[in-house]
């Protein structure tokens, strides 16, 4: 239990240094993805981590996002802000920018309280995005010459591509807070989530490192392998993930598992992200040839997750990994 605590708030700490203070205030301010071929010796502070995200001191403009599109640079604050990412969408309402926020795309349902339209982040129209005269775009995806198309016509964009780790999804969180002049609540959102983060690991029982679990995406058994974003959130548990043991021919951590590895493998605990999706539940589970006699039925190891926080990089993961802990915790007492 101490060398997972150990561990995360390592991690978070290399975090917060590349978070750091850079830029004297009034300068234009930089903040980056980008992983650091070495430890810096100049005034720039980086860190040994896959994200590096130097913070300025304030929420001045001109800034200069080192997006995964190439630099950004921002003149002024947006005040005309278009999401085509949900996460993006999570992000900006959580640290405050929401009321400069003039559309979302037709994923983007959280919160409630986000402008949604019809508009689709999988195949996005460049005249569409235009219709509404934003100043500053996020995308997650592109096709091809979206990104393109919409800095031609003088839109400036941020793609902010699914993260691998969470420290990438953390570093994205505050390139938002700086594109959108929220810098400190950008700044306190990582703080808090980190927080309850290594407070959830702090009451994971010691017997967890003895136990697995199946992360499943969909009811074709597709899921998740500690490589994955939601696999290394995950592993801060100590709980084994069965679909390591498995092929995974595309080497992109999402292997597809058989209903006989599956029940082989008797997981602790069933994680369903395909809760809404695919309709599965406890009761669909014991409804499979073999499954009525897993561990996690009898011991009420299955947690039904969110498949919209399942399937994003945003401030909500932590609420889905303490609903995790608590199903783990529970699971150990009944085995007690």
């Amino acid at each position: 239990m101490f060398r997972r605590i150990v561990l995360f708030v390592v991690g978070f700490a290399l975090i917060g240094a590349a978070c750091a203070p850079d830029t004297p205030s009034g300068q234009p301010a930089t903040s980056s993805t980008e992983a650091p071929a070495s430890q810096s010796t100049s005034s720039s502070t980086t860190a040994s981590t896959s994200t590096t995200v130097p913070i300025p001191i304030d929420d001045g403009f001109p800034v200069t996002i080192e997006a995964e599109n190439g630099p950004v640079t921002i003149g002024q604050r947006p005040e005309r802000i278009l999401s085509l990412s949900p996460t993006s969408t999570e992000v900006l309402f959580a640290i405050d920018a929401g009321d400069q926020v003039i559309a979302v795309d037709d994923q983007s349902n959280y919160p409630p309280e986000a402008p949604f339209t019809g508009l689709t982040s999988w195949q996005p129209n460049v005249e569409a995005i235009a219709e509404f005269d934003p100043d500053l775009v996020f995308i997650s995806f592109d096709p091809g010459d979206v990104i393109a198309g919409l800095e031609a016509v003088g839109i400036t964009v941020i793609l902010h591509s699914p993260a691998p780790d969470l420290a990438t999804a953390f570093a994205q969180w505050e390139q938002t807070g700086v594109a959108s002049g929220h810098i400190a609540e950008a700044v306190a959102l990582v703080g808090e989530t980190q927080k309850r983060l290594i407070d959830a690991v702090r009451v994971v029982p010691d017997e967890a490192s003895d136990l697995t679990y199946y992360y499943e995406l969909d009811d074709l058994y597709f899921t998740a392998t500690s490589s994955s974003f939601m696999g290394e959130l995950l592993s801060a548990t100590g709980l084994q993930n069965v679909a390591d043991l498995a092929p995974d021919p595309d080497g992109f951590g999402y292997p597809q598992l058989s209903t006989e590895f599956i029940v082989d493998a008797d997981p602790a605990l069933i994680l369903l992200a395909d809760t809404k999706c695919c309709g599965q539940n406890a009761e669909t589970l014991a409804e499979r040839p073999g499954w009525d006699t897993l561990s996690a039925l009898s011991s009420g190891g299955v947690v039904e997750l969110d498949d919209d926080i399942a399937s994003r990089w945003g401030p909500r993961i932590v609420e889905l990994f303490e609903s995790v802990v608590a199903a783990l915790v529970a699971v150990v007492s009944v085995d007690a």
